[in-house]
């Protein structure tokens, strides 16, 4: 039986909650009741202001201000003009943190999943706990887990750039 992931997963650092959520289940309910989903296999920590690649470290915005929120929420952005990405928020309020959802088992990219699950900008800071219309579960399934730098974040600069803050199911 798959268990829906509460408020209290959520709130915790972000190094703790991104390898934890390697392994569940993303699911979307779209408007005709449909339910369509995907098991993640890959997801990235983003830190606080200290971290130059957390979009919060150039401070509080009117994009950003769901960071500082209680976890459990998704922070939706466009990247490229293009391509929807997807973050769920972690911690407490005040202490900006996300976890980027960068890949699942079928869709090899935070873009292609996003599309593959209809997630755009419209659910950007709706809760994933609780009634909604997107949600993540638990089944039991506990891959083993390896790290790596993060992607695409050149311009943060060397240390935060090689920093091994992506988490991704061994074997994919």
């Amino acid at each position: 039986m798959n268990i829906k992931l509460n408020e209290n997963f959520f709130r915790r650092d972000c190094l703790t909650v991104a390898p934890e959520l390697v392994g569940k289940i993303l699911v979307r309910k779209l408007s005709d009741g449909t339910l369509i989903s995907e098991r993640i296999a890959e997801t990235e920590a983003y830190r606080g202001t200290e971290d130059k690649a957390c979009h919060a470290s150039k401070g509080k915005t009117p994009r950003t201000e769901i960071m500082y929120g209680k976890g459990g929420k998704i922070y939706v952005y466009l990247c490229y003009g293009i391509h929807w990405l997807m973050n769920v928020t972690t911690g407490d309020s005040d202490i900006p943190q996300c976890v980027l959802i960068r890949a699942g088992e079928a869709h090899n990219g935070p873009a292609k999943i996003t599309k593959y699950l209809h997630i755009d900008g419209t659910l950007n800071k709706q809760s994933v706990c609780g009634n909604n219309d997107i949600w993540f579960e638990d089944d039991g399934f506990r891959p083993d887990i390896i790290t790596a730098p993060r992607i695409g974040i050149d311009y943060a600069g060397d240390y935060w750039k090689n920093i091994e803050w992506r988490f991704i199911a061994s074997g994919r």
